[in-house]
């Protein structure tokens, strides 16, 4: 598996084979990325699980998207999302306010 960091302060986690591909995509951005990769290919970490299925999040990582305690875990199909508990809470009621209806009327559940 491998974690990094997503520009909206939470830590990604990958299966090695999605990240490949990402990894690939992400180096073949324009130079003006520049800082987008830095941040996501210097924070990129492989990780393998212990004998109980655990994964361990790296400090750096787990410092610099301000996980602490209580953390969220998002499953958004080929990859997982973790987020400081109250971070998210947050990002979630802004994208209230802003133009979420008007995206989630282009879905039907």
């Amino acid at each position: 598996m491998t974690f990094t960091r997503h520009p909206d302060g939470c830590a990604l986690l990958y299966p090695r084979n999605v990240w490949e591909t990402k990894r690939t995509e992400l180096m073949a951005l324009p130079y003006s990325a520049r800082v987008f990769q830095r941040i996501v290919m210097g924070s990129a970490v492989d990780v393998d699980m212990d004998a109980s299925g655990r994964l361990l999040v790296p400090a750096e990582l787990r410092k610099a998207c301000g996980l602490s305690k209580e953390i969220v875990l998002v499953g958004l199909g080929s990859h997982f999302e973790l987020w400081d508990a109250e971070k998210l809470a947050e990002s979630e009621a802004k994208a209230m306010t802003e133009n979420l209806s008007d995206i989630a009327a282009q879905f039907n559940f």
